[in-house]
């Protein structure tokens, strides 16, 4: 008897234990810029490591994802200290269209992770984003309002410039008229900045960067199919300008989504980010059938996901998300 009444007792500290182990937020609090790297409120660096929401645009499906349930289960089942809300902008169904349902998903994810104790990205996820500077401003001041007083908010301004835009004369002034509206109202917490062609030209942008902001971190995306050592190279040249990247998205197929997944590429990419203490998102939260794609078509949308729901890319972001370490030697 007294063994068994050891070994609840036992049971029952351990779980207790569980019960009372820190989040993400809670460890590393408020996070902030410092040179090349983001740092946590007692300045130890960090990487986070999580998913990327798909599209969230009205009616194209893959919105049933933006729920408490998901968020809970890439929390405290994949250990992911990091979620982005991926919020379509001047697509079909997207913001322009449908403002206030594009917005409330938002707040459902990013209330969710604050709930959970995780950091969350909002996302413009737009590829015209500086067509429009207007109505970023509107919804960024307006989110900072709601949520700038949570550590656990970053905001992303412009999710992939095209290969058309100009970073000098385009990308930069619209992110400079952006973040100054955001400043007005939260003063720290951090900014994402995309860069020309999908988020790739970020030597470039560290060539001329952007001046007399503070916690400014700029995007880099890649698709391990298609891209490869000339990306990191490019990446590299970045760092050592000294500009601070964090990996906002990233997929372990072919850029178009499509494709197999490489394991190799993938696994070059993740020592370049563990070398260099880059936070990373995994695209995508979708049941879409494509190679990006986390899970198989017609997988329930609220967590509690089984092993047999999972496509090859989310079965290697699951394991890449869960041994994730947050702090960087």
């Amino acid at each position: 008897m007294k063994r068994l009444i050891s070994t609840a007792a036992a049971m029952a500290c351990l779980y207790a234990g569980a019960a009372l182990a820190a989040t993400p937020v809670e460890t590393h609090g408020a996070l902030h810029v410092d040179g090349t790297h983001v740092v946590d409120a007692h300045g130890a660096p960090v990487a986070l490591s999580g998913v990327s929401f798909f599209w969230d645009n009205t009616g194209w499906g893959e919105e049933r994802f933006y729920n408490a349930g998901a968020v809970k289960t890439f929390a405290r089942d994949w250990h992911a200290s990091l979620i982005r809300a991926a919020m379509g902008v001047d697509a079909k169904g997207g913001y322009l269209d449908d403002p206030h349902g594009n917005e409330a998903r938002v707040d459902t994810l990013v209330k969710a992770a604050i709930h959970e104790g995780i950091y969350v990205i909002i996302d413009w996820h737009s590829h015209h984003a500086h067509e429009k500077p207007e109505a970023a401003v509107a919804f960024f001041t307006r989110m900072a309002g709601k949520y700038g007083k949570y550590p656990n908010v970053i905001y992303e301004l412009y999710n992939e410039p095209l290969n058309t835009t100009d970073w000098h004369g385009q990308v930069k002034p619209y992110a400079e008229t952006v973040i100054d509206a955001i400043r007005k109202v939260d003063a720290n917490n951090l900014i994402v900045v995309g860069s020309p062609t999908w988020d790739q030209d970020v030597d470039v942008a560290a060539a001329d960067p952007i001046a007399g902001r503070n916690n400014i971190v700029y995007s880099l995306h890649f698709y391990a199919g298609t891209h490869k050592d000339d990306l990191r190279k490019k990446a590299a040249k970045a760092i050592a300008l000294g500009a601070p990247l964090f990996v906002s998205e990233w997929g372990s197929v072919n850029a178009d989504g499509n494709g197999g997944v490489d394991v190799e590429e993938t696994a070059r990419w993740q020592q370049f980010m563990a070398d260099n203490c880059l936070s990373q998102a995994n695209w995508a939260v979708s049941d879409k059938n494509e190679g990006a794609a986390m899970f198989i078509p017609g997988t329930r949308a609220d967590g509690h996901w089984r092993e047999s729901d999972l496509t090859a890319s989310g079965k290697l972001t699951r394991d890449i998300v869960r041994a994730a370490p947050q702090t960087c030697r």
